[in-house]
Protein backbone atom coordinates (compact mmCIF):
# COMPACT_ATOMS: atom_id res chain seq x y z
CA UNK A 1 0.00 0.00 0.00
CA UNK A 2 1.16 3.37 -0.96
CA UNK A 3 0.15 7.13 -0.12
CA UNK A 4 -1.80 7.20 -3.37
CA UNK A 5 -4.38 5.49 -1.32
CA UNK A 6 -5.45 3.38 -5.10
CA UNK A 7 -8.24 0.79 -4.07
CA UNK A 8 -9.72 2.99 -1.27
CA UNK A 9 -13.16 3.86 -1.17
CA UNK A 10 -13.44 5.20 2.42
CA UNK A 11 -11.24 6.29 4.66
CA UNK A 12 -11.89 6.55 8.66
CA UNK A 13 -10.32 9.39 10.49
CA UNK A 14 -9.14 9.28 13.93
CA UNK A 15 -9.63 12.81 15.14
CA UNK A 16 -7.09 13.58 18.61
CA UNK A 17 -3.94 13.43 17.07
CA UNK A 18 -4.41 12.77 13.42
CA UNK A 19 -6.96 15.59 12.60
CA UNK A 20 -5.87 18.10 15.27
CA UNK A 21 -4.19 18.64 18.33
CA UNK A 22 -6.02 20.51 20.75
CA UNK A 23 -7.82 23.47 19.41
CA UNK A 24 -5.10 23.32 16.19
CA UNK A 25 -5.62 21.38 13.23
CA UNK A 26 -2.92 19.09 11.93
CA UNK A 27 -1.42 20.96 9.21
CA UNK A 28 -2.32 19.90 5.66
CA UNK A 29 -5.58 18.45 7.29
CA UNK A 30 -8.02 20.57 4.94
CA UNK A 31 -5.99 19.84 1.86
CA UNK A 32 -6.39 16.22 2.63
CA UNK A 33 -9.94 16.37 2.98
CA UNK A 34 -10.57 17.99 -0.19
CA UNK A 35 -8.41 15.84 -2.15
CA UNK A 36 -10.28 13.14 -0.59
CA UNK A 37 -13.90 14.73 -1.81
CA UNK A 38 -12.42 15.20 -5.38
CA UNK A 39 -11.02 11.33 -5.91
CA UNK A 40 -14.67 10.90 -4.21
CA UNK A 41 -13.31 9.13 -1.25
CA UNK A 42 -16.04 8.85 1.65
CA UNK A 43 -14.06 10.24 4.98
CA UNK A 44 -15.78 9.63 8.31
CA UNK A 45 -14.81 11.13 11.93
CA UNK A 46 -14.01 8.59 14.66
CA UNK A 47 -13.04 8.88 18.51
CA UNK A 48 -12.62 6.84 21.26
CA UNK A 49 -13.05 10.24 22.89
CA UNK A 50 -16.06 9.59 25.25
CA UNK A 51 -15.66 13.46 26.70
CA UNK A 52 -17.43 15.18 23.72
CA UNK A 53 -21.31 14.52 22.57
CA UNK A 54 -21.56 14.54 18.57
CA UNK A 55 -23.55 17.58 19.06
CA UNK A 56 -20.09 18.89 20.39
CA UNK A 57 -17.63 17.10 18.02
CA UNK A 58 -20.03 18.67 15.12
CA UNK A 59 -19.68 21.61 16.55
CA UNK A 60 -15.60 21.74 16.99
CA UNK A 61 -15.12 20.45 13.52
CA UNK A 62 -17.34 22.77 11.76
CA UNK A 63 -15.17 25.64 13.98
CA UNK A 64 -11.90 24.29 12.46
CA UNK A 65 -13.45 24.29 9.25
CA UNK A 66 -13.83 21.03 8.39
CA UNK A 67 -17.20 20.32 7.06
CA UNK A 68 -19.17 17.72 9.16
CA UNK A 69 -22.70 16.59 10.58
CA UNK A 70 -23.86 14.19 12.54
CA UNK A 71 -24.05 11.16 10.43
CA UNK A 72 -20.01 11.33 9.52
CA UNK A 73 -18.87 11.07 13.55
CA UNK A 74 -18.54 7.80 15.10
CA UNK A 75 -17.60 7.93 18.78
CA UNK A 76 -16.75 4.91 21.35
CA UNK A 77 -20.13 6.28 23.23
CA UNK A 78 -22.14 4.97 20.39
CA UNK A 79 -20.69 1.93 20.88
CA UNK A 80 -21.04 1.61 24.13
CA UNK A 81 -24.62 2.71 23.76
CA UNK A 82 -25.08 -0.38 21.82
CA UNK A 83 -23.65 -2.76 24.28
CA UNK A 84 -25.69 -1.31 26.86
CA UNK A 85 -29.02 -1.96 25.22
CA UNK A 86 -28.03 -5.74 23.95
CA UNK A 87 -27.37 -6.05 27.71
CA UNK A 88 -30.59 -4.15 28.56
CA UNK A 89 -28.79 -2.13 30.93
CA UNK A 90 -30.64 1.22 31.61
CA UNK A 91 -29.52 2.14 35.56
CA UNK A 92 -26.19 3.16 35.67
CA UNK A 93 -23.81 5.09 37.80
CA UNK A 94 -21.62 7.47 34.80
CA UNK A 95 -18.11 8.86 35.31
CA UNK A 96 -18.07 11.32 32.57
CA UNK A 97 -18.88 14.56 31.10
CA UNK A 98 -21.67 16.45 30.65
CA UNK A 99 -22.10 15.65 27.24
CA UNK A 100 -21.45 12.17 27.84
CA UNK A 101 -24.37 12.26 30.20
CA UNK A 102 -26.22 13.89 27.34
CA UNK A 103 -26.16 11.21 25.01
CA UNK A 104 -26.57 8.55 27.59
CA UNK A 105 -29.77 9.93 28.93
CA UNK A 106 -31.20 10.33 25.80
CA UNK A 107 -31.80 6.76 24.83
CA UNK A 108 -33.09 6.17 27.98
CA UNK A 109 -30.15 5.52 30.35
CA UNK A 110 -29.88 6.55 33.85
CA UNK A 111 -26.86 8.33 35.23
CA UNK A 112 -26.88 8.67 38.38
CA UNK A 113 -28.92 5.42 39.60
CA UNK A 114 -28.85 4.96 43.56
CA UNK A 115 -28.98 0.91 42.19
CA UNK A 116 -26.92 0.99 39.22
CA UNK A 117 -26.55 -1.97 36.90
CA UNK A 118 -22.88 -0.53 36.01
CA UNK A 119 -20.66 1.90 36.53
CA UNK A 120 -19.57 3.04 33.22
CA UNK A 121 -16.72 4.66 32.74
CA UNK A 122 -15.65 7.60 30.22
CA UNK A 123 -12.62 10.24 29.39
CA UNK A 124 -14.38 12.24 31.91
CA UNK A 125 -12.53 15.94 31.96
CA UNK A 126 -14.99 17.26 34.76
CA UNK A 127 -13.98 14.31 36.97
CA UNK A 128 -14.74 14.83 40.24
CA UNK A 129 -14.06 13.27 44.07
CA UNK A 130 -17.80 12.54 44.63
CA UNK A 131 -17.76 11.22 41.17
CA UNK A 132 -14.83 9.04 41.75
CA UNK A 133 -16.30 7.80 45.37
CA UNK A 134 -19.47 6.99 44.42
CA UNK A 135 -18.04 5.18 42.26
CA UNK A 136 -15.52 3.32 44.35
CA UNK A 137 -18.47 2.72 46.57
CA UNK A 138 -20.59 0.56 43.86
CA UNK A 139 -17.69 -1.19 43.13
CA UNK A 140 -17.04 -2.47 46.45
CA UNK A 141 -20.69 -3.35 46.46
CA UNK A 142 -20.31 -5.43 43.55
CA UNK A 143 -21.39 -3.64 40.83
CA UNK A 144 -19.85 -3.96 37.39
CA UNK A 145 -17.98 -1.58 35.45
CA UNK A 146 -18.08 -0.69 31.46
CA UNK A 147 -15.97 1.45 29.92
CA UNK A 148 -16.28 3.24 26.75
CA UNK A 149 -12.74 3.07 25.72
CA UNK A 150 -9.15 1.81 26.88
CA UNK A 151 -7.03 5.05 26.05
CA UNK A 152 -3.89 5.39 28.12
CA UNK A 153 -3.68 9.36 27.53
CA UNK A 154 -5.59 12.24 25.39
CA UNK A 155 -3.12 13.73 23.04
CA UNK A 156 -2.50 17.56 23.51
CA UNK A 157 0.31 19.42 22.29
CA UNK A 158 1.60 20.08 25.72
CA UNK A 159 1.85 16.11 26.01
CA UNK A 160 -0.20 13.14 27.07
CA UNK A 161 -3.38 14.12 29.63
CA UNK A 162 -5.18 11.05 31.58
CA UNK A 163 -7.64 9.00 29.55
CA UNK A 164 -9.96 6.89 30.34
CA UNK A 165 -7.36 4.19 31.03
CA UNK A 166 -5.51 5.68 33.32
CA UNK A 167 -8.81 6.16 35.19
CA UNK A 168 -9.63 2.36 34.89
CA UNK A 169 -5.73 2.06 36.65
CA UNK A 170 -6.88 4.22 39.48
CA UNK A 171 -10.11 2.31 40.16
CA UNK A 172 -8.27 -1.29 39.65
CA UNK A 173 -5.65 -0.04 42.37
CA UNK A 174 -8.56 1.09 44.98
CA UNK A 175 -11.13 -0.90 44.45
CA UNK A 176 -9.94 -4.25 42.61
CA UNK A 177 -11.96 -4.07 39.84
CA UNK A 178 -11.40 -4.36 36.19
CA UNK A 179 -14.41 -3.31 33.37
CA UNK A 180 -16.07 -6.29 32.51
CA UNK A 181 -16.36 -5.22 28.68
CA UNK A 182 -14.17 -2.16 27.01
CA UNK A 183 -16.43 -0.75 24.47
CA UNK A 184 -14.37 1.57 20.84
CA UNK A 185 -11.22 0.48 19.49
CA UNK A 186 -9.57 -1.73 18.99
CA UNK A 187 -13.12 -3.39 18.77
CA UNK A 188 -14.32 -3.47 15.14
CA UNK A 189 -17.60 -2.76 15.71
CA UNK A 190 -17.35 0.76 15.83
CA UNK A 191 -16.22 0.77 12.12
CA UNK A 192 -17.65 -2.55 10.40
CA UNK A 193 -21.35 -1.12 11.05
CA UNK A 194 -20.64 1.89 9.14
CA UNK A 195 -18.78 -0.19 6.45
CA UNK A 196 -21.88 -2.97 6.25
CA UNK A 197 -24.36 0.13 6.04
CA UNK A 198 -22.76 1.48 3.36
CA UNK A 199 -22.41 -2.20 1.53
CA UNK A 200 -18.62 -1.39 1.35
CA UNK A 201 -15.46 -3.99 1.23
CA UNK A 202 -13.50 -3.93 4.00
CA UNK A 203 -10.62 -4.41 2.11
CA UNK A 204 -11.28 -0.97 0.33
CA UNK A 205 -11.18 0.66 3.10
CA UNK A 206 -8.95 2.37 5.42
CA UNK A 207 -8.00 3.38 9.04
CA UNK A 208 -6.06 5.99 9.60
CA UNK A 209 -5.23 6.92 12.81
CA UNK A 210 -1.94 7.85 15.34
CA UNK A 211 -2.03 5.19 17.90
CA UNK A 212 -0.97 1.48 17.25
CA UNK A 213 -2.90 -0.45 19.90
CA UNK A 214 -6.34 1.15 19.38
CA UNK A 215 -6.18 2.26 15.74
CA UNK A 216 -4.02 -0.04 13.60
CA UNK A 217 -5.32 -3.04 15.87
CA UNK A 218 -8.62 -2.31 15.01
CA UNK A 219 -7.83 -1.76 11.72
CA UNK A 220 -6.84 -5.38 11.47
CA UNK A 221 -9.54 -6.67 13.34
CA UNK A 222 -12.42 -5.14 10.99
CA UNK A 223 -9.95 -6.11 7.95
CA UNK A 224 -9.28 -2.72 6.52
CA UNK A 225 -5.92 -1.26 5.55
CA UNK A 226 -4.47 0.67 8.95
CA UNK A 227 -2.41 3.98 8.14
CA UNK A 228 -0.51 4.79 11.27
CA UNK A 229 0.30 8.54 11.27
CA UNK A 230 3.35 10.40 13.05
CA UNK A 231 1.14 13.36 14.33
CA UNK A 232 0.08 12.02 17.45
CA UNK A 233 1.20 9.15 19.71
CA UNK A 234 3.57 6.48 18.04
CA UNK A 235 6.80 6.91 16.89
CA UNK A 236 8.58 4.48 14.69
CA UNK A 237 10.52 3.27 17.38
CA UNK A 238 7.06 2.19 18.89
CA UNK A 239 6.49 0.20 15.53
CA UNK A 240 9.93 -0.89 15.09
CA UNK A 241 9.67 -2.71 18.94
CA UNK A 242 6.49 -4.91 17.50
CA UNK A 243 6.36 -8.71 16.93
CA UNK A 244 6.10 -9.97 13.27
CA UNK A 245 2.37 -10.55 12.82
CA UNK A 246 1.61 -8.27 15.68
CA UNK A 247 -2.15 -6.80 15.07
CA UNK A 248 -0.92 -3.25 15.66
CA UNK A 249 1.65 -3.43 12.46
CA UNK A 250 -0.19 -0.67 10.13
CA UNK A 251 -0.45 -1.26 6.51
CA UNK A 252 1.81 2.33 6.11
CA UNK A 253 3.35 4.84 7.77
CA UNK A 254 3.45 8.80 6.94
CA UNK A 255 4.40 11.72 8.93
CA UNK A 256 0.69 13.05 8.49
CA UNK A 257 -2.30 12.90 6.24
CA UNK A 258 -0.60 16.03 4.55
CA UNK A 259 1.00 12.97 2.90
CA UNK A 260 -1.78 11.14 1.58
CA UNK A 261 -3.74 11.18 -1.47
CA UNK A 262 -0.89 13.13 -3.08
Amino acid sequence: MDSNLADIDAVFLDLDGTMYLGADLIPGALEFLARCEQRGIDRFFLSNNSSRSVTQYVSKLNTLGIPATPEDVLLSTHDLLSWLSSNAVTETWLVGTEGMREMLESQGVSTQSQNPQFVVLGYDTEITYDKIATASIHLHNDVPMVASHPDMVCPSPDGGLPDTGAYMAMFEATTGVRPVWICGKPEPGMILHKIEALGLEPARCAMVGDRLYTDMAMATRAGVKGILVLSGEATEEDVGALSEGAEQNPSLIVGSVDELLR
